[in-house]
């Protein structure tokens, strides 16, 4: 049975991973920032195979206890999805400039420092478990990126830059971390019905269903049974690999 740490796991799209990760047949260790009581939902309705743990991904000290927690709870650590991420406006022309940086900072304190902290960390546990499957995989780690890592975006260049390294993170596990039986993917949503994207949606929804080819906003489960095919072994050969998930609204 598998065991998985998924970050940012109480809404949106990490609530769909979580959900199809534990219908899989998966034990999913998850945390949440700010939605305690919706992570507490969660548990309930499903069972003793899901646990939550408040975390903030930009504290680099509370990281390690988080991956020990995991292990303590289910024995063991097989995949990793960094899916917790954060986003706010933040304009080129914007007037304040320690706004600016600090939007800069955060952005990039949890969405690349925080991912690619606790992937060092899980790196250590996956390295020591023994090989499963016909590949020998000792582990699997998925990043939630972003269109906006390939496209550009006018007002919120911190929020793209920072899923930018999330791909080029994802590349470089790959590459370096194949000999020790882990697997990296990436997976790159367009737009997706959650709560990070409702003032977006609910300011341009036409502007933006115009630009899709199929004319609808993606739900977050669509995102999930992908980040699942991907953790359950379904593409190890693929690894390096960044899926897109957008409707074909940005082919590259």
């Amino acid at each position: 049975m598998l065991t998985a740490l998924v970050t940012g796991g109480s809404r949106g799209i990490g609530e769909a991973i979580v959900r199809a990760l534990h219908a899989s047949g998966a034990n999913v260790f998850a945390t949440y920032l700010s939605a305690s009581e919706r992570a507490a939902v969660i548990e309930r309705e499903l069972d003793e195979r899901v646990a939550f743990a408040r975390c903030d991904l930009a504290d680099s000290a509370a990281l390690p206890g988080l991956v020990d927690a995991c292990r303590a709870r289910f024995g063991r650590l097989d995949v990793l999805v960094n899916n917790a991420a954060i986003f706010a406006e933040n304009p080129f022309d914007g007037e304040d400039y320690a706004r600016w940086r600090e939007g800069w900072q955060r952005t990039f304190a949890v969405n690349v420092f925080g991912a690619a902290d606790l992937t060092w960390l899980a790196l250590r546990v996956m390295r020591a478990q023994a090989p499963q499957g016909l590949a020998g995989t000792r582990g699997r780690i998925v990043n939630v990126a972003s269109r906006a890592a390939h496209r550009g975006e006018l007002t919120f260049a911190d929020y793209g830059a920072s899923k930018a390294a999330l791909v080029n993170l994802t590349k470089s596990l790959a590459r370096a971390c194949a000999r020790d039986g882990v697997a990296a993917f990436a997976v790159a949503p367009g737009f997706i019905e959650t709560e990070m994207a409702a003032s977006e949606l609910s300011a341009r929804r036409a502007e933006i269903e115009a630009e899709i080819p199929g004319g609808r906003v993606a739900t977050p489960a669509e995102v999930a049974s992908i980040v699942v095919f991907l953790a359950c072994g379904g593409a190890d050969y693929a690894t390096g690999t960044t899926l897109d998930v957008n409707g074909a609204s940005y082919v590259r």
